[in-house]
């Protein structure tokens, strides 16, 4: 049985459930409550030295950091739809991965703590950060149905979850038509789910 360590309204969290439903992988989620410091005891702590969530649990593997899961599941559960072999893709997956992890981490992402669960910050330049990644990908959306070319990919996922809470990051989205097409996209795909919402903690 896989474990996933998470919570609910952490983007981060929602891009290993995301994959987990669409790889249809059954899973026991155990969530973690940052408000009171259980990612910093002891225990939490042997899983993930850096006391972040998500954490996923396979047998005696444990594997942390978002983006390190999505590659895990994609190469351990999936056939190479989500993470192409070829090299060429598996790079353009890895750009784009690269982008979640710093424009949109640090933009959207950031921008929407702030205003969510208030988080300290300069709310201005995390807000201008996130047009910056709305910008990039509304071009490359211009050109190519998903992320990484012509199939979804963990480029998409990766990049989705912020994205779709850049309202709640205070970041209008009217003016993107192609990164609203992308999302009907992605909430078509077999096995989608919605972040759950009980904003209990800080994501």
């Amino acid at each position: 049985m896989l474990t996933l360590y998470d919570l609910d309204v952490s983007g981060n969290c929602y891009k290993a459930r995301l994959l987990l439903s669409m790889l249809n992988l059954e899973h026991e989620r155990v969530p973690v409550n940052l408000a009171s410091g259980e990612h910093l005891t002891e225990k939490f702590l042997r899983l993930n030295p850096r006391g972040e969530i998500p954490v996923l649990v396979d047998g005696d593997t444990v594997v942390w950091d978002s983006h390190a899961i999505l590659v895990y599941l994609a190469r351990r559960y999936d056939a190479g739809h989500w993470l192409p072999a070829d090299p060429l893709l598996m790079s353009r997956v890895q750009q784009w991965l690269a982008v979640a992890g710093h424009e949109i981490q640090y933009g959207l992402a950031a921008a929407r703590a702030c205003l969510k669960f208030g988080r300290q910050g300069d709310l201005q330049e995390l807000q201008k950060r996130g047009v910056a990644a709305l910008d990039l990908l509304e071009s490359q959306l211009e050109r190519s149905p998903w992320l990484a070319g012509e199939q979804s990919s963990l480029a998409d996922l990766a990049c989705y979850p912020y994205v779709r809470c850049a309202e709640e990051a205070d970041l209008s989205l009217r003016g993107y038509a192609n990164i609203r097409r992308w999302f009907e996209a992605i909430e078509s795909l077999p096995g989608y789910v919605p972040m759950l919402e009980r904003a209990q903690n800080v994501a």
